[in-house]
């Protein structure tokens, strides 16, 4: 879903009440665990978690003006989307969160390359989130993403 909004908070503020309590208990979630460096903004119509140009001056590859993309979170039509192309970049911690989803989740894993989406909010493995959060540093995430540019 596309809400109009011009920040994390009037984009929280437009959200229906089920997916705002969520969306903030995952946002406190990000907040309290990913590693300094990484910055929140609002882009794309979801909140978003970037390295900053002040780390990381190259920028993304597709369009060097933007800051490097980490974490994206939104509320769509049908479920919650949690974007982390850390996974995207680290086979390691794609397999460990695949190998962990499984042990403490009795549905089936829904995820793409980097987007994880939770349909049934009963069913969002917050403990298994906060792990994830916590994973990989601003640059250790520079250095696989750089390493898995060059490989392209």
């Amino acid at each position: 879903m596309n809400y109009d909004a011009d920040s994390v908070n009037e984009y929280i503020e437009k959200l229906p009440d089920e997916r705002k309590e969520i969306i903030i208990k995952l946002r406190s979630l990000i907040l309290s665990n990913m590693p300094e460096g990484f910055e929140e903004t609002f882009s794309y119509g979801m909140i978003g978690y970037v390295v900053p140009h002040s780390i990381y001056p190259e920028g993304y590859h597709v369009n060097p003006e933007e800051p490097l993309p980490f974490l994206a979170l939104a509320s769509q039509k049908n479920h919650i989307a949690l974007y982390h192309s850390g996974i995207y970049v680290v086979p390691e911690l794609e397999d460990w969160f695949r190998e962990e989803y499984s042990k403490r989740v009795d549905t089936k894993l829904d995820m793409g390359k980097s987007c994880i989406r939770f349909k049934n909010p009963k069913k969002i493995p917050f403990d298994l989130l906060e792990e994830l959060f916590g994973k990989i540093n601003v640059d250790e995430y520079v250095e696989y993403y750089e390493n898995s540019i060059k490989k392209k």
